[in-house]
């Protein structure tokens, strides 16, 4: 028998607005909402970590509850053997290579629980993090370390690199965006770097050189020196593929290309004609050649002169 989506539950879960952390348990407050026809009840309970009253129940499972209603599945017959014919011959092997890592998004059997242990807030990607840190300080493993691992694992347990795309695409554009962001910063500063030039006394102390103009004014005397960051960035830049060489945006390239052209037709496409075409082409040039050297040898043996010619014995 179906479940009744729409009678009261006595466990619910909850979301503290104040402390923004989660908790579960009996509900403390039920109050009627009859606009919402597929569970027509609103719960509400207190913070037990801040205190804060009639807290309401977590949004993700009021959906979840809606959802439920409205996924019951196919009810004709006609419905069902539809189903059970889509299910026919799943999983396939290639399915089954992925779908055994499902058990591993949680991080209860994953190897990598031994490297990232859950701790909430402890690492350096924690503060970029979207997981709510109640949940995940519960988990056995970091969960987004995890995925990661299994993405990596399965890729190579199938030899399959298409699995790494996303997370390469989001690598890649990332540092890309970190290159533009250092190539401003580079070009803020200058091909060159002022900054003023300091000595040790007789005493070992820092001194700033200065000297006094003729106007009276103190001046300091400068050390100029190439910016540093432009060879690092240089060589980033070649080993991404992305100098002018590797883009053929150089003028050799340029040049190189028309030289290739020199001396080749250049057709358009209605005038191309393929390899077949072209042979049968010289075929039946062929084979008219030869009629045409029979007529005219047929002319020649009937040409009037000739004949006179042989006649008067001019063959001899």
């Amino acid at each position: 028998m179906p479940k009744d989506w729409t009678a009261q539950i006595s466990h619910v879960n909850f979301r503290c607005g104040e402390c923004r952390k989660a908790f579960e348990g009996a509900p403390d407050l039920v109050e009627d909402d009859a606009d919402q026809a597929h569970h027509p009840y609103r719960y509400f309970a207190h913070c037990p970590h801040c205190g804060a009253r009639h807290q309401p129940q977590a949004s993700w499972e009021r959906a979840l509850l809606k959802a439920h209603q409205h996924s019951t599945g196919p009810k004709t017959p006609e419905g069902v053997a539809a189903v059970t014919a889509n299910l026919e011959g799943h999983p396939t092997p290639h399915e089954a290579l992925r779908t055994r890592f499902n058990a591993m998004k949680h991080g209860a059997t994953a190897r990598t629980a031994t490297y990232f242990p859950a701790k909430a807030g402890g690492y350096a990607f924690c503060a970029r993090c979207d997981v709510d840190r109640d949940w995940c300080s519960k988990q056995p493993a970091c969960v987004k370390q995890t995925e990661i691992f299994m993405l990596h694992h399965a890729a190579f347990e199938q030899r399959d690199p298409r699995v790494l795309t996303s997370i390469h695409a989001d690598m890649h554009a990332a540092l890309m965006a970190t290159l533009q962001m250092c190539i401003q910063e580079v070009l803020g500063l200058g091909v060159l770097i002022k900054a003023p030039k300091v000595e040790l006394d007789r005493e070992g102390n820092p001194v700033t050189l200065t000297y006094t103009a003729e106007d009276g004014t103190k001046k300091y005397i400068y050390n100029y020196t190439s910016n540093p960051a432009f060879k690092p960035l240089t060589e980033l830049i070649s080993r991404l593929g992305l100098s002018m060489s590797d883009l053929g945006m150089t003028v050799r390239a340029n040049d190189d290309d028309d030289e290739k052209g020199m001396g080749l037709l250049k057709l358009d496409e209605k005038d191309k004609e393929t390899l077949s075409a072209f042979g049968q082409r010289m075929l039946q040039a062929t084979e008219s050649a030869r009629g045409l050297i029979e007529q005219a040898q047929r002319a020649t043996k009937a040409d009037p002169v000739l004949v006179e010619h042989q006649a008067r014995g001019g063959d001899k």
